[in-house]
């Protein structure tokens, strides 16, 4: 095979993000008394977050401020008289419950088993363990990088340096990462060296300059990149 590593982002490439945090939104309102808040909330939140996680890529605001300031700015903004800390703590466990998974992606890992894989997301680490441990995927990668952990994020090298000495790997030419954030994930792998694929299943017109080596719409054409030959359709 091509490749002997892949790199799995977690978010929108593997796990169903959008799901995920429509259950812990909808949760988290409930459990204050509001039923009708993430529907009334949720495209706020979005553009909040978003901005934020972001910020976070660019190194402007810590994983840590970021978990309680995206609901201080929600609430902020929409006139909530709520507690951001212990909404915050709510919403963060009812997102490790969201284990939904990109539609393949068990038929993936499994037509890969001779590569050894990993994740590398950007997140919460006590989130992203609980949501790969708790779903069908559990124990199907050898390391689970994530950024609060090694103390940096996609696209700075310093997460790929912690990746490799975590996997015990030096050759950057066996290793691919794949992701659906041009940004995070491409980016990410340009600046290190590896080659890169961009999941990309809407098919966004790619305006940012950032050049994957590789694009795919659907989780199983991976196959004929990394050079394993299936059935799957």
């Amino acid at each position: 095979m091509k490749y002997d590593v892949i790199l799995f982002d977690a978010d929108d490439t593997l796990f169903d993000y959008g799901m995920a945090e429509s259950h812990a939104l909808s949760n988290a309102f409930l459990h204050v008394g509001m039923p009708t808040g993430a529907e009334d909330y949720a495209a706020s939140y979005q553009e909040i977050n978003h901005a934020l996680w972001r910020d976070l890529e660019q190194g402007k605001i810590s994983s840590a401020a970021l978990r309680v300031e995206r609901f201080n700015r929600l609430f902020a903004a929409n006139a909530l008289e709520l507690d951001p800390e212990a909404f915050s703590e709510a919403y963060l466990r009812f997102l490790g419950e969201g284990t939904f998974l990109i539609q393949g992606a068990i038929e993936l890992c499994e037509e890969l088993a001779g590569c050894r894989l990993a994740i590398i997301t950007n997140g919460i680490k006590e989130v992203q363990t609980s949501r790969i441990q708790g779903s069908p995927l559990s124990g199907t990668f050898e390391q689970i990088i994530i950024s609060e952990e090694a103390g940096c994020q996609k696209p700075e090298t310093g997460i790929f340096d912690y990746a490799f000495a975590k996997l015990g790997i030096s050759d950057k030419e066996k290793v691919l990462i794949v992701g659906d954030s041009l940004t995070s994930d491409i980016q990410g792998g340009i600046n290190y060296g590896i080659d890169t694929c961009w999941f990309n299943p809407l098919g966004k017109e790619n305006t940012s300059g950032v050049q994957p080596k590789y694009e795919i719409r659907v989780l199983s054409e991976l196959l004929d990149i990394v050079g394993k030959t299936t059935d799957l359709q």
